[in-house]
């Protein structure tokens, strides 16, 4: 049976950088392993009155099934602002609760982060791992993957274009595999 690694693309918008990454990252599972995209578009953002109401957007009990049902996780976040977008703060969020029944709890993790620039979202990455070590994500070290000129990485179609960068992935999401293997 076949290990099932979600990818969250944290970004909303249509065209994301982070989306297109996670799209390419798609095509790169290796045998023994599915991996499938859990969006995070639909999610309003978290309230407890929701959970404490018995009133859960159905969206929120797609998003915990979705994550539930798969043993990892790889983050592809964007940067905004020197940390992460409120949209990938608030599915944190919304995993995470009720307390004591997170969704996220022992899934091995992997943050990939891009920018345009040249620092490749090195502030998001670190704020999302503050993130991961509360809600009990193990994380992978290294490589630490700090994707930089992401509006250079794809061809017309939106796909990420042959290259050093996409080899870096590859290398990347098979260290990340190795990793799971050794801590899932």
């Amino acid at each position: 049976m076949s290990k099932i690694i979600g990818i969250i693309a944290g970004s909303l918008r249509k065209e994301s950088f982070s989306k297109k990454i996670a799209n390419g990252i798609l095509q790169m599972a290796p045998a023994g392993f599915e991996f499938k995209i859990i969006p995070i578009d639909e999610l309003p953002i978290y309230n407890q009155d929701f959970d404490d109401h018995h009133k859960v957007p159905a969206s929120y009990l797609t998003f915990r099934n979705a994550v539930q049902s798969v043993n990892g996780i790889i983050f592809v976040t964007p940067e905004h602002n020197r940390s992460i977008p409120a949209a990938l703060k608030n599915a944190l969020d919304v995993g995470s609760r009720p307390y004591g029944k997170s969704v996220w709890t022992g899934k091995p993790g992997a943050v990939f982060s891009n920018s345009p620039g040249n620092i490749g979202g090195f502030g998001a990455n670190h704020h999302l791992r503050q993130c991961l070590v509360f809600l009990n994500i193990p994380v992978m070290q290294q490589p630490e993957v700090y994707i930089q000129k992401s509006n250079e990485l794809f061809d017309e179609k939106g796909d990420l274009k042959a290259g050093d960068t996409k080899e870096f992935i590859a290398k990347a999401v098979n260290a990340y595999i190795d990793w799971f293997n050794k801590n899932a």
